[in-house]
């Protein structure tokens, strides 16, 4: 595995697509995966039912993550998530420490804004991002 971060000369935890998640801009303080994997009950006359594995369920990612916009990155971060889950595209995600994850899909956009400035601008923005692995089909 090759340490990204080392060889970019960047800071940062995790990209998917074109965002970076950093310490500098949106850092996840969470992330969660969940796998799923289908069984089915097979139910026998005479005796217990037998399990019957159907393969690979959903696999599922959880970032929840705090931007402070007027430390860096600024306010449109949140705007960039949602911008690259419209695209309606897998998007490849991968850590600083160079696991790659695959392709993935982005199926919500949380926020939360606290603490204003007069203009109405939030000093902190908490987020959760969800995302479904895409499964692509191997021959």
């Amino acid at each position: 595995m090759t340490n990204l971060n080392a060889v970019l000369g960047v800071n940062m935890m995790m990209i998917l697509g074109n965002y970076w998640f950093s310490i500098d801009s949106a850092a996840y303080q969470t992330f969660a995966r969940s796998s799923e994997y289908r069984w089915e009950e097979l139910k026998r006359i005479g005796k217990e039912s037998a399990m019957q594995f159907l393969g690979n369920g959903t696999d599922t990612i959880t970032m929840e993550g705090t931007i402070y916009p007027q430390y860096r990155g600024g306010i449109g971060q949140i705007e960039h998530m949602r911008s690259e889950a419209g695209q309606g595209i897998p998007l490849m995600l991968i850590s600083g420490n160079g696991t790659a994850f695959g392709r993935w899909c982005i199926v919500s956009v949380t926020e939360h804004q606290e603490t204003f400035l007069k203009d109405g601008s939030p000093r902190k923005i908490t987020f959760n991002l969800k995302l479904k692995r895409y499964s692509e089909d191997r021959r």
